[in-house]
């Protein structure tokens, strides 16, 4: 890359969320394959001592929604900075614009260095490249490549932390829209795969927003299988605490038509969808809707 932390600069849009403050075993469960495999990386440089790492480098934290951690300056540009300023009183040498095109590798498939695009060979290296998920900062895959030709095994990629294309009509129709505290539900067939708390979005192919990236990671063969998305606009109220809600919104606006009638109750814009997928006639005034409507 031409700069440092291209990265970095992306996380937490733009702001970069730098650990979680839970406690350590909490995090695992959110590890969605082989939680076991980082148990000595937590454990070696935990999540407290990110956050005094960062404290000690003049980056002031604070913690919001779910323990998430991020600079108080809101800017992952701060992050990266105090990075880079560890490194230089570390006597890091920083190479820009420098392609490693491969591993240097003995008869014992030992890693003894790289060579780089411009042929000049290093040793003593540490090799992070990252997956393939934005090749734009610089993740294209290399490690890939690599792993091989040390005679590793690659397994099938997946995509995880990814918006997700929605078949149904009214997901354009509501594009822009974002909604907090609702709940989502994924199945897979009968079978339950996630369920949370918190914020989506809609976009012009269907869904994103930090529920539904967090929901991708368990949802491993879009190629192969459709999975199904529940969304919970309500999910403080009970189904009977929901209906007579409804029921006092009617009677409040009983001389408005079916769209008018739920005002209260959705965004502008998920009206007339709402309404589409309700199927009665939009002209229908409130006070003319049936008990049986409003279940």
């Amino acid at each position: 890359n031409e700069k440092l932390g291209k990265k970095i600069f992306i996380t937490g849009k733009g702001r970069c969320n730098i650990t979680n403050a839970s406690e350590i075993e909490d995090l695992f469960s959110a590890v969605i394959s082989n939680p076991k495999f980082l148990y000595s990386g937590f454990y070696s440089f935990t999540n407290d001592q990110v956050i005094h790492f960062f404290e000690e480098l003049g980056v002031a934290t604070k913690i919001e929604r779910g323990n998430r951690v991020f600079p108080v300056s809101d800017h992952s540009s701060d992050v990266i900075a105090a990075l880079a300023r560890e490194m230089q009183h570390l006597k890091v040498k920083v190479q820009l614009h420098c392609e490693v095109k491969e591993l240097l590798i003995n008869n014992e498939r030992e890693i003894k260095g790289v060579r780089l695009a411009n042929g000049k060979k290093m040793t003593a290296v540490v090799v992070a490249t990252g997956g393939i998920s934005y090749p734009s900062t610089g993740s294209t895959g290399d490690g890939y490549r690599f792993a091989r030709n040390c005679g590793h095994k690659v397994t099938e990629l997946f995509p995880s932390l990814v918006p997700m294309e929605v078949k149904e009509w009214y997901a354009k129709e509501l594009q822009g829209l974002s909604l907090k505290n609702i709940e989502i539900h994924i199945t897979d067939g009968k079978k339950k795969l996630y369920d949370e708390f918190g914020e989506m979005l809609f976009t012009h192919f269907g869904v994103s927003g930090p529920l539904i990236l967090s929901a991708s990671a368990h949802m491993r063969h879009f190629d192969k299988k459709q999975y199904r998305l529940e969304i919970d606009l309500k999910p403080a109220l009970s189904e009977e605490q929901l209906y007579d809600r409804i029921t006092r919104d009617f009677a409040l606006l009983a001389n408005h038509a079916a769209q008018g009638a739920l005002v209260k109750l959705l965004p502008s814009s998920m009206q007339p969808v709402m309404v589409a997928r309700w199927g009665i006639d939009p002209a229908t005034k409130a006070n003319q809707i049936t008990r049986e409507q409003k279940r």
